[in-house]
């Protein structure tokens, strides 16, 4: 998994060869997902890049002997549009609503002026990224010009229709990151920075949204303990 600076020099070095890529940022929830989903596990095989979306997954590289850093997708946004802008890059926005997306274009472009963000699309409620309807999206961000493409489905959705993308607009590189277009929208709130830098991030979104998330982290602390012995016999 590349750290911060080897993702931006690959993104750099793919946008200059005209490739396209899918970016994925794993986290505990995606690990869970991976044990039950057939379509996900293959989803994840078609990722070219995958990055530690969480500190358990960072702590279980240490377990295993293959240390990794932390590069959360929610804050992955303005560092790849900064790159797409200066790269003159057009970047697409694929998720959430229409309202988040124009909310979440103001302020990427407030903070990079010379960003240009050339399509925004806002799928319907149960979108599926196996059907028709996805294809026609993806050929929508490559007759855009786009050629960095934020998805912002949630997991499973956005990782399967990343790794459709490089079928149907292979010289585009889409990136997965969920709640990230929304914290820039302003539609959820981002745990303050100390929350953060004291990795208790996952209490804060819990306490702020407990049917959803309590549930969900629940079932992932039920797999750390089988996820650490596995990273203990990956160290021997």
């Amino acid at each position: 998994m590349p750290d911060h600076a080897t993702l931006m020099a690959e993104v750099s070095r793919r946008f200059h060869a005209s490739e396209g890529f899918a970016l994925a940022t794993i986290n505990l929830d995606h690990l869970v997902k991976l044990r039950q989903d057939d379509a996900f596990r293959e989803a994840y095989a078609g990722q070219d890049l995958v990055v530690a979306d969480g500190n358990p997954i960072v702590w279980l590289s240490r377990l295993a002997g293959r240390p990794v850093d932390l590069v959360p997708g929610s804050d992955l946004v303005i560092p790849l549009a900064r790159l797409a802008a200066s790269e003159s890059v057009g970047i697409a926005l694929v998720g959430t609503t229409d309202e988040a997306l124009s909310a979440a274009t103001d302020e990427i472009t407030r903070r990079i002026p010379d960003c240009r963000i050339v399509a925004r699309i806002a799928p319907p409620m149960g979108f599926d990224p196996d059907t028709d309807a996805a294809r026609e999206l993806l050929r929508q961000v490559r007759d855009s010009g786009a050629r960095l493409c934020f998805l912002a489905l949630g997991a499973p959705k956005q990782e399967r229709l990343a790794a459709l993308g490089r079928i149907e607009a292979p010289s585009v590189g889409f990136a997965s990151v969920g709640a990230g277009l929304d914290f820039l929208a302003g539609n959820q709130t981002r745990a303050p920075e100390w929350v953060r830098r004291i990795a208790m991030e996952w209490a804060w979104r819990m306490v702020s949204a407990p049917k959803r998330l309590v549930p969900r982290y629940a079932r992932c602390a039920a797999i750390l303990p089988s996820e650490a012995v596995a990273a203990l016999k990956l160290r021997r």
